[in-house]
């Protein structure tokens, strides 16, 4: 059986949903598509996008050969035997037309295997474009990053979504309910592929596409959240920033998005350690004792009943005062280390256990309680520490 993602494909711009900035009216891909230019790129962007049928469209419209592997189970050996093929055809065609190699997940191949990319990219015997869920920065290597053009592909708004609802309603020729059509939008969460795997599996089974059947076939639901991604790292960020803006409600949902997500209940807890220290301080200085009781339970605890336990102290870490005053005078004082290095020690907070050590003056002049600045001559009048009002 084939899935309705292929055949609902796309084999057109015209039919293409999405993307307006990449494949509207004289925007980059419509050029590559529609001119015939060609070059290696990455597209970068969350999945059911539309990553594979873009780079199937450039491959149609040019007339190319396209060969599709995963990074996931493909090897150095798979990539080896299309480099050899292609280049032996390249060197028997007289017109030759680099045919396209569609690697997706390619953030999947390590170093090495992205290295043997290099040579065949560089000189034309195959285009190369290659899919990410992650960014390219950190997960292609910056040798063929630079012999490449990124992409970046947006989540699908509603509105396409919708679009998308109306093509499964001509396929299958049936008219949905308002609330069938907002349950599909909402459990997609941006991916079409997701929308159209449910809507499959669901006339599979029930051979109807009714709201109790679709949630019937949905036996559990996921968030889109790679623990070891780039949507990990942007969900911590906006979690931290809320108990920053001390707002309860945002900082709430996105501990939510990520316990849902099966985020370690300790990952969350020790960031919120951090925060008691780095954004509350002298403010509220038992924010740290909570923070610190809060790991020990949710490692006692573990789920469910550790969501609990992170949400009162999240709520607590956003009710209380903020101040970063001693995190920012320590690295500042940080900075003064490394610019100037192992400074001399003023000799009279030097201790002087021997004999030669105090004839050379070491703890002369001590006072136990003094206004001194005590700093290496050289930083003697700096202040690091700002008391916030």
């Amino acid at each position: 059986m084939i899935p309705l993602a292929v055949t609902l494909r796309p084999q057109n711009l015209e039919e293409f949903i999405g993307q307006e900035h990449l494949v509207g009216k004289d925007k980059p891909l419509r050029k590559v598509i529609e001119e015939g230019k060609i070059f290696s790129m990455i597209f970068w962007g969350p999945p059911g996008v539309g990553k594979t049928t873009l780079a199937r469209l450039i491959a149609k419209k040019q007339d190319r050969d396209f060969i599709e592997m995963s990074a996931v189970s493909a090897g150095k050996k798979d990539v080896r035997e299309v480099v050899e093929n292609t280049y032996q055809q390249r060197q028997l065609t007289q017109n030759y037309k680099a045919p396209i190699l569609f690697l997706d997940e390619i953030h999947r191949f390590n170093k090495l295997q992205q290295d043997f990319l290099l040579p065949s990219v560089e000189n034309g015997t195959i285009i190369l474009i290659g899919a990410t869920t992650e960014n390219p920065s950190f997960e292609i290597i910056p040798p063929l990053l630079s012999r490449t053009r990124v992409f970046v592909l947006k989540q699908f708004e509603e509105k396409e979504l919708l679009k998308i609802v109306k093509r499964v309603e001509k396929y299958f020729k049936k008219k949905l309910k308002k609330t069938t059509k907002d349950w599909l939008v909402a459990y997609s969460n941006g991916d079409a592929r997701k929308l159209l795997t449910i809507v499959d599996n669901t006339f599979e089974l029930y051979k109807n596409l009714e709201l109790d059947s679709l949630k019937q076939a949905l036996q559990s639901q996921y968030l889109r959240y790679d623990k070891h991604g780039e949507e990990h790292y942007n969900t911590i960020s906006a979690f931290i920033k809320s108990m920053r803006a001390s707002n309860i409600d945002a900082a709430l949902y996105y501990l939510a998005r990520m316990v849902d997500a099966g985020e370690k209940p300790e990952f969350i807890a020790r960031r919120m350690v951090v925060f008691a220290s780095e954004d509350i301080g002298l403010a509220q200085p038992t924010a740290l004792v909570v923070a610190n009781t809060v790991f020990d339970a949710v490692h006692k605890t573990g789920y469910p009943e550790a969501q609990i336990n992170l949400a009162h102290g999240v709520a607590y870490l956003c009710k209380a005062k903020k101040d970063r005053s001693v995190y920012d005078a320590y690295f500042k004082a940080l900075d003064d280390v490394k610019k100037h290095g192992n400074l001399p020690i003023p000799l009279e907070i030097l201790n002087a256990p021997t004999k030669l050590m105090k004839n050379l003056a070491y703890g002369a002049g001590y006072e136990m309680y003094t206004n001194k600045s005590l700093l290496p001559k050289k930083l003697i009048n700096k202040k690091y520490y700002q008391k916030q009002t």
